[in-house]
Parts: structure tokens; sequence; C-alpha cells
């Protein structure tokens, strides 16, 4: 289970929005563009992960485009994009180039690149350490044929039966 599939439902944004004061709102669309000096750092850390994968022998990993919407799925581009009125006269919400760059780029790509490091997050652990833990099966979208402690037969005997014949990290184990 992954970690949002426990909350109690859904997050509450749009009912609670308009009470918010505009000074507060304008702070915080500040701060989800503030995460864009971190993308070259976390695009460095997939890509190392990826590469270290990959050394170890890994193949058939998924890329960050496998990750990536085709262009081609958006519903706008710059000619139909839709807008919004602005609450002041120099509002980006008002402009096409705004919503194309956050909708078909920013907010995609970030998805994308987060989701993509974090697949080769759960294939690292499930390589070095495939140990059940509670939140273990939210793992299983990061499937590896076998783990490190499956490669060497008098290490697969010292594990836990549940470890050993656990599919997310034992391909024998679908057989």
């Amino acid at each position: 289970m992954k970690a949002c599939d426990s909350c109690s439902g859904r997050a509450e944004i749009g009912k609670n929005h308009k009470k918010v004061p505009i000074l507060q709102r304008s702070i915080g669309l500040f701060l989800v563009y503030l995460p864009i000096l971190t993308l070259p750092f976390v695009f460095l850390s997939a890509y190392l992960t990826y590469y270290h994968l990959r050394m170890i022998g890994g193949e058939n990993i998924k890329t960050l485009a496998d990750f990536l919407p085709e262009r081609s799925s958006h519903r706008y581009n710059l000619k139909n994009q839709i807008t919004m009125d602005g609450s002041f006269k120099f509002s980006l919400a008002q402009s096409k180039l705004y919503w194309i760059l956050n909708c078909t780029w920013y907010c995609p790509v970030s998805v994308a690149l987060f989701e993509w490091h974090a697949y080769l997050v759960k294939i690292v652990e499930n390589w070095w350490c495939p140990f059940t833990h509670e939140k273990k099966e939210g793992y299983s979208n990061a499937k590896i044929d076998q783990s490190f402690w499956h490669i060497y037969p008098e290490d697969i005997a010292k594990l836990d039966p549940e470890d050993r014949d656990n599919p997310i990290w034992n391909d024998s184990a679908d057989k």
C-alpha cells in the first residue's frame, strides 16, 4: 500500500481556497515554483541510481521517457489553451503560455521524474534488501527477477520463507 492509499479520503483544497487570504495564496504560488531549483539535483540523483542499476547488471529498467505522458495526450496546445480571468490586470492566469508551460512541461515532467526516481529506488531496495516490512507491497511496481540474496544458494537458505518466496524480488515464486 502506498502512503497516500492509507489516507482517509481526498485532500481538501478547493473548498478552502477562496477563504485563504490573497497574500497567503500568493506566497503559496511562489512556493510551488521554488522546487524548480531542486530539479537538477533530482535529475542527477535519478540518473545516478539508474546507472548504478545498469552497472550492476540491470536490464529492462524503465527510463524517464516511460513515465512522461505523450505530448499528443495533452488536451490543449498554445492555439486552443484555455485561460482564466485574472484577479488583477497582469495575472499570469490570463496567459496561454503560462498554462502551457505549467500543464505540459513543469507538472508532468516533475511528476514523471519523481515517480521514475521512486521506481528506481524501489528496485534498489528490492535488489539489496529483499526483506519484508509493512510497506513493501507498495514496491510491487518495481519487481525484479531475483535479489542479491537470491543469487547465492547459501544465502537463499538464510532467508525467511516470506522473503525467499516473495514474487516482488523472486520471479521463481511466480512459477
